[in-house]
């Protein structure tokens, strides 16, 4: 059968029965022309009450104040559609959250008007509320409990320290032979020692050591060094290099640099539990933004990458792998700063840090710092 010979007119019919849409029409200049039965249940008004009216009455005073009906008209008008969510008030007093569209209707070149379309998404809105005050309760109760495990492993490993100090001037002070006076002294300044480099470790991981930058030609800073990462790496991994051709400059400290290097190739040494290979490579990037959120869009960055073939880390642990003192060494093989301050040298350098690993795959960190162009 024809469209055009049904007794009633479809559209209208289709409108009339949409209860959980308000969809009316709107004259050019916003008063209300017709109404469904779903603005009546949304909003509380019946037809006699609205039609006529302006349908900023929906508004809140705020948003009335503010023009926020105009502009929605004049968009509308100018694009071709406007779409928005926000708060609406009922005829009671009650405020809803609404997601709104409005079209224009143009005859001839002439605009006859407006068609809104209204959807009440209150407990979408609510629902998405919730969800986003349960993360932000997560996401505090996760800061705490790091803070905590940082607080703990601060007060331990400065508690050792200061036991062997402590109890190595007790003894100088009751002991007179020289020799053992020595040992004691020796043991006491080793502590101190480690005491330093657990500070310096925290600066790098909060980012306020004092650096002392420059132009330094990377590759050249790496091979320089590549027998004392060879000899970090062990008996058990072979250390080779894949450099990039062109000598790339980054504007960093030489020193902290090699550091931070020789954390990772002494991470990825400890992490082997068979005979592997370690591979320091370079290479010249231009990342896609967003990539990271401490990226400089538009800049080049060098990317220094440790990679080993060792077991690698589940989704958890490589997750938290740069928070400081978290490690999965036993007691006493390292005090989890390696990689901490690993990041806290790259962001100070400008750059930012990554890690890729899976179970079985090995892993990959990553060194990103500016290229000097």
């Amino acid at each position: 059968m024809a469209a055009s010979s049904f007794p009633f007119n479809a559209e209208a019919l289709l409108v009339q029965s949409l209860t959980d849409y308000a969809i009316y029409m709107l004259d050019p200049e916003g008063h209300i022309l017709s109404w469904n039965p779903g603005g009546q249940r949304i909003k509380g008004y019946t037809d006699a009450e609205v039609i006529g009216h302006h349908f900023s009455q929906f508004y809140t005073e705020d948003d009335v104040r503010r023009g926020e009906p105009q502009r929605g008209l004049a968009t509308a008008r100018s694009e071709g559609r406007f779409e928005a969510e926000g708060w609406r008030v009922r005829k009671d007093g009650s405020q809803f959250r609404a997601n709104i569209v409005i079209d224009p209707i143009w005859q001839d070149g002439e605009l006859m008007g407006f068609v809104k379309v209204t959807k009440d998404v209150t407990e979408r809105f609510k629902a998405q509320t919730r969800l986003q005050e349960a993360e932000r309760t997560l996401a505090q109760s996760q800061k705490i409990h790091a803070i905590g495990q940082l607080t703990l492993g601060i007060a331990h490993d400065f508690n050792n320290v200061l036991a062997v100090v402590t109890a190595s001037l007790d003894l100088i002070a009751r002991t007179s032979s020289e020799e053992r006076r020595q040992q004691l002294v020796d043991a006491a300044q080793k502590a101190a020692h480690r005491g330093s480099m657990l500070s310096r470790q925290m600066l790098a991981f909060a980012r306020g050591q004092n650096l002392s930058p420059a132009n330094l030609d990377v590759n050249e800073l790496i091979r320089a060094s590549i027998e004392v990462y060879r000899r970090a790496a062990g008996a058990i991994a072979t250390c080779t290099l894949d450099l990039v051709d062109g000598d790339p400059v980054a504007y960093v400290d030489g020193a902290r640099f090699e550091a931070a290097l020789m954390n990772l190739v002494a991470n990825a040494r400890d992490a082997m539990t068979a005979q592997g290979s370690i591979v320091i490579a370079t290479r010249v990037v231009q990342p896609a933004d967003g990539v990271h959120p401490d990226l400089q869009p538009g800049r080049r960055y060098l990317y220094i990458t440790v990679t080993d073939d060792g077991p690698g880390m589940g989704e958890e642990v490589r997750l938290r792998a740069m928070e400081p003192f978290f490690t999965t060494k036993d007691v006493g093989r390292g005090s989890g700063l390696g990689l901490s301050q690993v990041f806290g040298f790259a962001s100070q350098s400008g750059g930012f840090a990554s890690i890729h690993s899976e179970p079985g795959a090995g892993t990959r960190v990553t060194i990103a710092v500016p290229v000097v162009e």
